[in-house]
């Protein structure tokens, strides 16, 4: 497995495909993850065309177990983010 894009390339490589320098495309992506960040845990959604939806899904409060002593615990509900692929990104990669 290929390992992951640091932040360092992502704007590098933002920068190139803009025809921008570097710094405007590392503020252009901490303005996309701000709006991101701000709306999702806002409780709504973000669609990014061609690559998915990000959003916060409600979990409920339930038992769960200690894997190290095998004890029952009580969770409360908490929120947790999800992220659905769309399809376009998955016949990119398939195809």
């Amino acid at each position: 497995m290929a390992k992951p894009m640091t932040k360092t390339q992502l704007v590098a490589a933002l920068a190139e495909e803009m025809g921008s320098d570097k710094k405007s495309a590392g503020n252009a992506l901490d303005s996309v993850i701000a709006i991101i960040t701000r709306e999702v845990s806002g409780g709504g959604a973000v669609t990014l065309p061609g690559v998915g939806k990000i959003y916060c899904r409600e979990r409920p409060e339930r038992m769960v177990r200690n894997p190290a002593t095998g004890e029952q615990i009580k969770k409360e509900a908490d929120k947790v983010v999800k992220m659905t692929i769309a399809k376009a990104l998955k016949d990119s990669v398939n195809g």
